[in-house]
């Protein structure tokens, strides 16, 4: 009760602090969210903790007074659980309390008729999907053959709806519940719109999923939380603080110690006793605090909080940064764009706070810098180009501002993605392409491929698309594919070293070329060696020994493919029998080892084994 009351008590002020992010937009240009929730029966089993209302929830929590929200529901049918409006203290109530029917479950999974119709009420501002679901596109076998029907829709959506609403300025954001969901489906439409897309398995991850849409729709200014401690300006309109809870231990049913926010003139507040006018909201994962006009100085945290935990403000000094895409690729730079504005105006030069440098930073999801660039002030602009992020996945593009008395960031989340993705096509024997990045196309590009040092041109198929045909592979030896990609753009030509893809690999034995251009290592991928195996049939030996002189055979012409001369094979005895090893430039099948002596002596890691 008390939770309730302090949430209640405070929600005039509450409301009016997460609108102050709003007040420089007009009202008709506000973003226009919208939540389209599955409803399937799959998500019995793969959401038992509804943490689609969990998510929903928090949505309401954070959403700004003033912005414009709806919720859809769907399964075989499309239901508007709550029509989309503006988002008062009314609205709010409403979304509390659809928990309920977000568990009425049906037995197919209509997404295109989802994102249709969740789509289809037009605004002046810029419209928002944010899509949860754990499945694949299952259509009723009313509508026609299965899987037919099914991949007609899925074709539609990619090739049309998707297409349509990104000219149109709509944003698909989409989470997946389930490793069965459709993750590319869903990963492409969010790249086709400019949207953000994750798997979720877990609460924790869910709510992170969650917040990287919301400010990619709400970006807001940040100040840095470190050590449980936070510095907070004079001038401030207030501070919204999303705590996160640490996760239980091995007692799970242990008591916590809950949050206690501690002001700079050493005040001690806490979900029952909030300070003067603010709102608190505690949830088994996570609390929302949200102080107006709060006391300037050092605030302080006392308990079991992380230190993702994150401390939003609105104040009339804000950081401002050019539309950051949803999808960044690698071998491609970021140009980046920051300013400053003092009541939504721009603020010019001379009035900008003394000693003010801004930074851009690309961190992966562990929190390490990739890569980080120092913005050049062009008059009251700051403007500098960031270098491509060098690794696949979700990442967060932070922009810092920092002078006397200012400190700012804003993060945005990012999915990471190689600028032309390759799939291997076992059956045909090819490799096939297709270009991510949006520039890219058979007219600018051209692809091939380095198989064990022979060059794999690739061909043309559609405006956007490649094949590299392979020769015959042995399908029980794992080898790295390299991809080459040169690309102009704007009078540049460029080299793209794309992602090695890796052919068969769950392949017994495995070569890897290493990056040293004469170094070829191949490694045996099975369980860790036993210091005493049991004796093989005669027959197994034999096949073992001849896919050893078979790979002994090949190595002069890869040593030769390679710039090298290889040495004599030389005998070690003393590995067990029935094992196979490499080490460097050293591959064994006990108890015979070879080893190739490239110019310069047996590699170090072959002696360091052997000798």
């Amino acid at each position: 009760m008390a939770k309730e009351m302090a949430w209640a008590g405070g929600a005039a002020a509450g409301t009016a602090l997460l609108s102050g992010s709003l007040h420089a937009v007009p009202l008709e240009e506000r973003p226009d969210v919208r939540v389209i929730i599955d409803v399937s029966g799959s998500m019995r089993h793969n959401d038992p903790e509804q943490l689609a209302a969990e998510a929903l929830e928090l949505l309401v929590a954070l959403l700004p007074s003033g912005a414009r929200a709806g919720v859809w529901t769907f399964g075989e049918h499309v239901e508007i659980a709550l029509a989309p409006g503006p988002v008062t203290a009314e609205w709010r109530e409403g979304a509390m309390a659809l928990a309920p029917r977000l568990v009425e479950y049906e037995q197919f999974t209509d997404i295109e008729s989802a994102i249709r119709e969740a789509a289809a009420p037009e605004t002046h501002g810029h419209r928002h999907l944010v899509l949860l679901t754990d499945g694949v596109i299952d259509l009723p076998p009313r509508f026609g053959a299965k899987p037919a029907i099914d991949d007609a829709s899925r074709r539609t959506l990619l090739e049309s709806l998707g297409p349509r609403l990104a000219v149109e300025d709509v944003a698909i954001h989409a989470i997946a519940f389930s490793g069965e969901a459709d993750l590319d489906l869903v990963e492409r439409l969010s790249q086709q719109t400019g949207g953000l897309s994750a798997p979720v398995e877990s609460p924790d991850a869910l709510l992170g999923a969650f917040l990287n849409i919301f400010d990619r729709i709400f970006p807001s200014d940040r100040i840095p939380f470190t050590d449980d401690q936070f510095l907070v300006e004079s001038g401030l309109d207030g501070f919204t603080a999303l705590l996160f809870r640490e996760a239980l231990g091995e007692a799970g049913d242990r008591d916590r110690v809950p949050p206690v926010l501690i002001a700079p003139d050493g005040s001690r507040f806490t979900v029952d006793s909030p300070p003067a006018g603010a709102t608190w909201r505690s949830e088994t994962r996570y609390d929302l605090v949200q102080v107006p006009d709060p006391m300037p100085g050092r605030w302080r945290l006392e308990g079991e909080v992380e230190q993702s935990s994150r401390i939003s403000i609105d104040a009339p000094l804000s950081l401002q940064t050019s539309p950051v895409p949803g999808t960044l690729y690698l071998g491609f730079d970021v140009p980046v764009e920051a300013w400053l504005t003092q009541d939504g105006e721009r603020v010019v030069q001379d009035a900008l706070p003394a000693y003010l440098e801004v930074t851009a930073l690309l961190q992966d999801d562990a929190g390490s810098t990739q890569s980080a660039v120092v913005l050049e002030q062009v008059e009251e602009r700051f403007v500098g180009t960031l270098p491509a992020p060098a690794l696949t996945g979700t990442a967060q593009l932070v922009i810092r501002a920092e002078g006397q008395g200012f400190r700012r960031q804003r993060m945005q989340a990012v999915n990471v993605l190689p600028a032309i993705a390759a799939r291997h096509e076992v059956e045909s024997e090819r490799v096939m392409l297709a270009a991510e990045h949006p520039l890219l196309d058979h007219d600018n590009t051209r692809l091939h491929g380095q198989l064990q040092g022979v060059r794999l041109d690739a061909e043309s198929q559609a405006a956007r698309r490649w094949l590299i045909g392979l020769p015959e592979l042995d399908p029980g030896l794992s080898q790295p594919l390299l991809l080459r990609a040169e690309v102009t753009l704007d009078g540049e030509t460029r080299e793209l070293h794309l992602p090695r893809l890796l052919l068969f690999p769950q392949g017994e034995t495995a070569i890897d070329q290493a990056a040293a251009p004469a170094a070829l290592r191949i490694e045996r991928f099975h369980e860790a060696l036993d210091p005493v195996r049991e004796p093989r049939a005669p027959a197994a030996e034999a096949g073992g020994m001849d896919r050893f002189l078979t790979l002994v055979e090949r190595f002069p012409r890869l040593a030769k493919v390679n710039g090298t001369t290889g040495g004599p094979c030389w005998i070690d005895s003393s590995r067990p029998a029935g094992t196979t090893r490499v080490f460097g430039d050293c591959f064994c099948w006990s108890p015979l080892c070879c080893c190739w002596a490239w110019p310069g002596g047996v590699s170090s890691s072959a002696r360091g084994d052997h000798v």
